[in-house]
């Protein structure tokens, strides 16, 4: 599925995570509306969705959010971060 995201117009970036206690969160972005509609819709991730219900899910929680505010920082390099 990486390399199916990967290749959908519009993509970004992805990233997975997995918590201590097993539940596991992937974050999808992409451009725009129409790059996630072409994911929503592409027939093999539909086909990968179908097999996680049936095999490997008992539930999952999907959301789909809009980017309002973004802020970000990048220390410089070689400054270590304070010990506690």
């Amino acid at each position: 599925m990486s390399e199916l995201a990967r290749s959908t117009p519009g993509y970004i970036s992805h990233k997975g995570y997995l918590a201590e206690d097993g539940e596991r969160v992937t974050i999808v972005e992409f451009e725009n509306e129409e790059g996630l509609r072409a994911w929503r819709t592409n027939p093999e991730h539909l086909a990968a969705q179908k097999l996680g219900r049936q095999t490997y899910y008992a539930e999952y929680h999907l959301q789909v959010c809009t980017l309002t505010r973004e802020s970000k920082f990048r220390g410089r390099r070689g400054v270590r971060a304070a010990q506690g």
